[in-house]
C-alpha cells in the first residue's frame, strides 16, 4: 500500500465509524479546552495578585529608625537611631543608584473637617517625588508639586475613600478642608488603589500634604520613614548597601548592623506572591492534565475496540499485500487525525470561553474598585496552547500506537477466520 492508499483507508475508516470518531474528538477537545481555560484562570489570578501588590510602589524601599546591636565608633550598643531630614539630602547627593527619595511624616488620627462632616484620618506629609515612588495616579486634579513644597502651600491630595468620606458625590477638587484647625485646598483626588501590601494606613484612606507645610502642624526634623526607589532593579541590592553605608557614616554605627536602621525591600515579598500564583497554576495545570489523560485513555480504548471489530478487514488487507508498516501507519494515522482535530477544536473552544468570560471578580468587590485593576483578566496563554498541544499529541501517539502495533502483528489467516 502506498501513502495515498493509507490516507484513503484511514479516512474511510473514520467516516464509516463517524459517531464514534465524533464523540472521541469531542472528549479530547473538552480536555484541551479545560486545560486552556484553567491555565488562563491561574495566569490571570497570578497577574491580579502582582498588580495589587505593586500598587504600594513599583520598586519601593522603606526605611525607619532602629536600635544598634553592636558597638561602633566608641558608641555603646543599644543606642537609638532616629532618621533625620538631612539624611534624605545625603542619600540623594551621595548614592547615584537611588532614583528618587522622600521623607515621610504621619499625623495619625488627625481631625479632618469638611462642612458638617468630621473624620479621624491619617495625613502623610511628603515630597512631590513621593508620587512617583508610590505609584500615585490621579483621578481628578493634580499631585503635589515643587511650588507647593517650597512655598509651604496648604494643598492636599485625597485618597479615593478619604474623598468619599468627606465629600460623598461632590467633586472635591478646589474645595477646602480643615486639618487639625488648619485650612487646606484640595488639589486632586487619587484613583482608587486595589492594594494588598501596605505600611500603616492604606493610601485610599489617607490625605497627602507637602512636607514643608507639615511644619505648621508638627516637627518634621525626624521623619518616621524615608522611602526611595533604585534607579534600576538590577542594582537594587547594591543601592541598599550604599544607602546603609551612608546612614552608618552619618549616625556613627556599623554598616553591618542591620538593626540600627530597618530597611524593607518590598520587592522581596513578591516571591511570596509569585509562589502563590505558581502553586495555583501548577494545581490547575495538573487538573487539566488529568482531564487530557482521561481523554487519551478513552482514545486508546476506542482504538482497541476498533482493532477488534476490524479484525477480518485487517486479514483481508494483509491477504492482498498490505505490510505491517502500512497497517501500523493506517491505525496510527486514524488516532492522530482524531487527536489533531480534537486539539484544534479544544483550543478554539478555550479561546471562545476566555473571550466570553473576559473578566472575573477577585479583589475589586473587596476594595470597591470598579476599574477592574484587581480582577482576573482571562486571556488565552500561548504557553497553555503549546503545552496542551504537545501533551495531546503525545497522548494520542501513545494511545494510537499500542492498538496499531496489535493490528500490525495480527496473522492474516487467523484474522480472516475471526468471527
Amino acid at each position: 500500500m502506498n501513502v495515498r492508499s493509507i490516507f484513503h483507508e484511514a479516512g474511510q475508516a473514520l467516516k464509516f465509524n463517524r459517531q464514534r470518531s465524533i464523540l472521541t474528538t469531542i472528549s479530547l477537545a473538552w480536555g484541551v479546552a479545560c486545560f486552556v481555560i484553567l491555565y488562563s484562570y491561574g495566569d490571570g489570578f497570578h497577574a491580579a495578585l502582582q498588580t495589587a501588590f505593586r500598587a504600594v510602589g513599583q520598586d519601593l524601599i522603606l526605611m525607619y529608625g532602629g536600635q544598634t546591636s553592636t558597638q561602633a565608633g566608641g558608641e555603646r550598643a543599644g543606642r537609638r537611631i532616629r532618621l533625620e531630614l538631612t539624611d534624605v539630602d545625603a542619600i540623594r547627593d551621595t548614592v547615584p543608584l537611588v532614583a528618587a527619595v522622600s521623607p515621610e511624616v504621619l499625623l495619625r488620627g488627625a481631625t479632618v473637617v469638611r462642612g458638617y462632616r468630621t473624620q479621624a484620618m491619617t495625613v502623610r506629609a511628603v515630597y512631590p517625588v513621593y508620587g512617583r515612588i508610590r505609584n500615585m495616579t490621579m483621578s481628578t486634579g493634580r499631585w503635589l508639586n515643587m511650588e507647593d513644597q517650597v512655598h509651604k502651600q496648604r494643598m492636599a491630595v485625597l485618597g479615593a475613600k478619604a474623598a468619599e468620606k468627606l465629600f460623598g458625590e461632590i467633586p472635591p477638587e478646589g474645595e477646602e478642608i480643615n486639618v487639625n484647625g488648619l485650612r487646606f485646598t484640595v488639589a486632586g483626588v487619587l484613583k482608587s488603589k486595589t492594594q494588598i501590601s501596605n505600611y500603616n494606613t492604606p493610601d485610599n484612606e489617607c490625605i497627602f500634604i507637602p512636607y514643608e507645610t507639615a511644619t505648621l502642624l508638627r516637627d518634621i526634623k525626624y521623619p518616621e520613614f524615608i522611602v526611595w526607589m533604585p534607579a534600576n532593579p538590577v542594582f537594587r541590592d547594591e543601592a541598599v548597601r550604599q544607602v546603609r553605608e551612608t546612614l552608618a557614616r552619618l549616625h556613627n554605627f556599623s554598616q553591618n548592623d542591620e538593626r540600627a536602621v530597618g530597611i524593607v525591600v518590598f520587592n522581596e515579598f513578591m516571591r511570596i506572591i509569585d509562589t502563590m500564583g505558581q502553586a495555583l497554576q501548577i494545581l490547575l495545570g495538573f487538573i487539566g492534565t488529568l482531564t487530557l489523560a482521561i481523554g487519551g485513555v478513552g482514545l486508546a480504548n476506542i482504538m482497541l475496540v476498533s482493532v477488534t471489530q476490524r479484525t477480518r478487514e485487517i486479514g483481508i488487507l494483509k491477504a492482498i499485500g498490505a505490510t505491517r508498516r502500512s497497517i501500523l501507519m493506517q491505525f496510527l494515522l486514524e488516532a492522530m487525525a482524531i487527536v489533531t482535530l480534537g486539539g484544534a477544536l479544544g483550543v478554539l473552544g478555550g479561546y471562545l470561553a476566555t473571550h466570553t468570560l473576559g473578566t472575573l471578580p477577585l479583589l475589586g468587590p473587596l476594595f470597591k474598585d470598579t476599574t477592574g485593576t484587581g480582577d482576573i483578566h482571562m486571556r488565552i496563554s500561548r504557553f497553555a496552547v503549546v503545552t496542551s498541544t504537545i501533551m495531546l499529541e503525545t497522548v494520542g501517539l501513545i494511545a494510537g500506537l499500542l492498538p496499531a502495533i496489535k493490528a500490525a502483528r495480527m496473522d492474516s489467516i487467523e484474522a480472516l477466520r475471526y468471527e
